[in-house]
C-alpha cells in the first residue's frame, strides 16, 4: 500500500531513471522524463529501441546506467516490469515508482520482499512538485474524496 512517506521520500531523490522513454514527443515516457528534468531532477532516460533521446544519450537497461540512481520510475507494460525490477534490485536501487499501467501484482511483491520501496497505481506527475494544473486539480479532487495516500 502506497503511503505519503514513501511518495515523499521517492521525490527526495535527485537521481532518476525513466524506463520507457520513447523519442516521441506524445508519449507519457517522454512526458514523465520531461516533467522531472524541469523539475530539477538529474534523469536518465532507459529504452533498448533508442541510442538518445534529445540529444541526450539513452540507455537499454538498468545495468547500463553510468551511475547508481536513487529511484527507478517506469513507463512500460507489466511484463516488462517483472524484468526490470529484477534490474533494480541487481542493481541495489531501493526505491520504484510503477506509474498507472506499468503496475504487475508479481512485480509489486517482489518489490516488497526485497525490500525496495516501491510506489504505484498512483501519477508521479500529480505529486512532483510544482505540478502542472491538471495534476494539482486531479490531486485536488482524490484530496477532497479523501483518495490520497495517507
Amino acid at each position: 500500500m502506497n503511503s505519503k512517506a514513501t511518495i515523499d521520500g521517492f521525490l527526495a531523490s535527485k537521481t532518476l531513471a525513466v524506463v520507457g522513454v520513447s523519442g516521441k514527443r506524445r508519449g507519457f515516457g517522454y512526458t514523465v522524463y520531461k516533467d522531472l528534468q524541469g523539475k530539477g531532477y538529474k534523469v536518465y532516460p532507459v529504452n533498448p529501441a533508442a541510442e538518445s533521446i534529445d540529444g541526450e544519450k539513452c540507455y537499454p537497461n538498468v545495468r547500463s546506467l553510468p551511475e547508481k540512481v536513487d529511484g527507478i520510475v517506469l513507463v512500460v507494460p507489466p511484463a516488462q516490469t517483472d524484468q526490470v525490477v529484477r534490474e533494480v534490485a541487481e542493481a541495489g536501487i531501493r526505491q520504484v515508482w510503477m506509474q498507472q499501467g506499468a503496475e504487475s501484482k508479481s512485480a509489486i511483491r517482489f518489490c516488497e520482499e526485497k525490500g525496495i520501496c516501491v510506489v504505484y497505481d498512483e501519477c508521479i506527475l500529480m505529486f512532483a512538485v510544482p505540478a502542472a494544473l491538471p495534476h494539482r486539480a486531479h490531486r485536488w479532487v482524490r484530496g477532497v474524496f479523501g483518495k490520497l495516500p495517507a
